[in-house]
C-alpha cells in the first residue's frame, strides 16, 4: 500500500477525492482541507514570516527570491520517519506552496525509503487535470484518476450551461492588493466558465502584476478580489491598499456596488477538485439570476 505525503494543499484534496486518504501519512503546514488531515506530522515550514500586511509579504518573498534561497523549508528528518513511497509536490509557483527542488533537496538528505516524486503543474484547468491523473497513475488506481476527472469537467459544463447566453460582464480578479497583481493561470478559464469576461491575466500563464492606470482604464464591471492564500477576513482587513487610492471611487465597479471578495486560500487559488466550487463562487457573483447563493457568507460576500 502506499505511503503518501502531500506537501501541496491541493494535492492533498486531490489524494482524498481519490480515494486514497487513509494512506496520506504527512502534509505541509499549508494542508487544511479535509479537516482531518490535521492529525497528520507537517513535514514543512516557511522561512519568512508569514503574519505581515501584503506589502511587507511581497517584500520579503522578493528578497528571499533575489538571494536565490529557498521560501519553505522540508524536513528530511520528518520524511525519513515517515518512510513514504510517494511525495506530491510542485512545479507551478515558488511562491505559493514547496517546490520539487525543495523536496528534492530534503531527500538528498538520508530519506531512507526513497519515495517517487510527483511534481504537479497546474497552470490551467488542463493541467490540474493531469494532475489528478498523475497522482493516480503513481498510486496504482489510473481509473479513479480518469473518473475524477470526468466528474469535474462534467460539473464545470453544467455550470457554463446554466450562464447559457445571459450578458457576460467584464470581470478583474484581484489576486494581489499590494502592489497590485491580476489573477493568471486557470482563474481566466473560471470567469469564462461563470459567464464573465476576463479583463486581465491569461489562461496558462503566471499571474501579471497590474498598474492602477491599467485597471482604472479597463474600468471593469465586476471586482472580484481574491488573494492568494487569504481566506475573506484577512482580504477584508487589506482592503484599505484599495479603497485608499484615488482610482478606486472612480471605478464602474465600485460605483454600482459590483465588488466582491472571495477566499483565495479554500478556492480560487487551490487547484484540486474544488475548483469546481471557485467557478460555482464566480457564477453567484456573476448571475445571481441563474445561481443561488449557496456560497455566500462561506466562500464569497459583497465588499461595502
Amino acid at each position: 500500500m502506499p505511503r503518501i505525503v502531500s506537501l501541496i494543499a491541493s494535492a492533498t484534496e486531490i489524494v482524498h477525492a481519490l480515494g486514497l486518504g487513509e494512506y496520506q501519512v504527512g502534509r505541509s503546514h499549508e494542508c487544511n482541507f479535509p479537516p482531518e488531515v490535521s492529525r497528520l506530522p507537517v513535514c514543512t515550514r516557511p522561512t519568512f514570516p508569514i503574519g505581515g500586511d501584503s506589502r511587507e509579504i511581497d517584500r520579503q518573498v522578493k528578497e528571499k527570491l533575489r538571494s536565490a534561497a529557498s521560501l519553505y523549508e522540508v524536513s528530511p528528518e520528518v520524511l525519513d520517519a515517515l518512510a513514504p513511497t510517494h511525495i506530491v509536490t510542485q512545479t507551478q509557483c515558488r511562491v505559493c506552496a514547496v517546490s520539487a527542488d525543495d523536496v528534492r533537496g530534503a531527500l538528498s538528505r538520508t530519506v531512507a525509503s526513497r519515495p517517487e516524486v510527483i511534481a504537479l503543474e497546474p497552470n490551467e484547468l488542463a493541467g490540474i487535470w493531469d494532475g489528478m491523473r498523475s497522482v493516480a497513475r503513481a498510486c496504482g488506481v489510473p481509473d479513479r484518476g480518469e473518473a475524477l476527472v470526468e466528474s469535474l469537467t462534467k460539473r464545470l459544463e453544467e455550470i457554463a450551461g446554466r450562464v447559457g447566453n445571459a450578458g457576460r460582464p467584464t470581470v478583474a480578479c484581484i489576486e494581489w492588493p499590494e502592489p497590485l497583481m491580476a489573477a493568471g493561470n486557470w482563474t481566466p478559464e473560471l470567469v469564462e466558465i461563470a459567464g464573465g469576461r476576463n479583463l486581465f491575466g491569461v489562461a496558462g500563464k503566471h499571474s501579471p502584476w497590474l498598474e492602477w492606470g491599467g485597471l482604472a482604464a479597463a474600468d471593469p464591471e465586476v471586482i472580484v478580489v481574491a488573494p492568494c492564500g487569504y481566506g475573506l477576513e484577512r482580504t477584508r482587513a487589506e482592503m484599505h491598499w484599495l479603497t485608499e487610492r484615488a482610482e478606486w471611487a472612480t471605478l464602474k465597479a465600485v460605483r454600482n456596488g459590483r465588488v466582491f471578495l472571495a477566499d483565495g486560500d479554500q478556492y480560487l487559488h487551490r487547484p484540486g477538485p474544488r475548483v469546481v466550487e471557485s467557478a460555482r463562487v464566480l457564477a453567484e457573483i456573476l448571475h445571481p439570476e441563474a445561481f443561488s447563493p449557496r456560497m455566500r457568507g462561506a466562500a464569497w460576500e459583497r465588499w461595502g
